[in-house]
């Protein structure tokens, strides 16, 4: 059995990193525009991140980064909890709340384990609270053909190769040569193609990068 993932420990990984990147936070919180007046002394170091950090990691696995609002889950009361904490602690009211998740837990307009941020500042953000299950680690592997184009053609091209070695040539040519298999497989690939570029037409659907902060269902 493969370890299941854990966002949080994703985060912190991308975010360590890179360097200076609490001195630049605590730049804009000292900023009087600051969106939520935190006192930044007060704050875990650890659950601070840059939208940079959270974009990475939404690519990577084929989540979205939208408002509170459109969050169609169950808010826990840990995390009910923990915003009353900070905001006793901080002597502020906490506003603007966005969530990390996958597709299914948000209510998307027509065009499996949530992170709850608050908004510092300047593409600043502070995890407040992480509920549910840890991420499937074949969930990456999954999604992966979904982050650029140059992943699905890779991706189409494998497919087109292993369903060409599985289909037997001779039935088209009693000894089958490089040449027909270079055919078949072209005509496995244009076929394997056609289909995935119907389905993404047909459902509107689009690669992780363009979506990761999308708040619409064919996107």
């Amino acid at each position: 059995m493969m370890d299941s993932i854990d966002l949080q420990s994703k985060l912190l990984s991308i975010r360590n990193k890179e360097k200076n990147v609490l001195d630049q936070a605590y730049k804009i919180l000292s900023i009087e525009e600051a969106i939520n007046k935190f006192d930044f002394d007060k704050l875990e170091s650890k659950n601070i991140f840059h939208v940079s950090h959270i974009r990475n990691i939404c690519i990577d696995y084929r989540l979205r980064f939208l408002d509170l609002n459109r969050f169609k889950g169950t808010i826990p009361d840990e995390a009910h909890e923990k915003i009353n904490s900070l905001e006793k602690l901080h002597k502020t009211q906490i506003k603007d709340f966005k969530i990390m998740a996958p597709s299914k837990l948000f209510k998307l307009d027509s065009t499996d384990d949530p992170l709850l941020f608050a908004p510092l500042g300047n593409d600043y953000y502070y995890l407040v609270h992480k509920w549910g299950n840890d991420m499937s680690p074949i969930r990456k592997t999954l999604v992966w053909p979904f982050k650029n184009i140059v992943n699905m053609c890779v991706s189409l091209i494998l497919i087109s190769l292993v369903l060409t070695w599985l289909l037997p040539l001779n039935l088209f040519n009693p000894n089958p040569t490089m040449s027909d298999f270079l055919l078949v497989f072209l005509f496995v690939f244009k076929s394997i193609a056609a289909v995935a570029i119907f389905y993404g037409f047909a459902l509107g659907k689009n690669f992780n990068r363009a979506i990761w902060d999308s708040r619409y269902y064919n996107s």
